[in-house]
């Protein structure tokens, strides 16, 4: 367990914000011109798809921002 403050925090969450505006407008400009013919059934899930994508490498930026390493401590 951390017991003395760090950067790790803030500039995690900086890093986030930062990264998720950069996936957030990437997708919003690269991936409109590929699927604007499709049925809008089709283009829901796309958007549910990306917008539950970033999700994955989170619990390891979580874990790098509390404990400085990329897996979980061993117990």
């Amino acid at each position: 367990m951390r017991e003395e403050p760090t950067l790790r925090i803030p500039l995690g969450i900086l890093g986030l914000l930062v990264g998720l505006t950069v996936y957030g407008v990437l997708v919003v400009t690269l991936v409109p011109p590929l699927i604007e013919s499709w049925p809008t059934i089709l283009q829901t899930v796309v958007y549910l798809i990306f917008g539950v994508i970033w999700l994955l490498p989170l619990k390891r930026f979580l874990i790098w921002m509390e404990t400085g390493r990329w897996s979980a401590p061993d117990e």
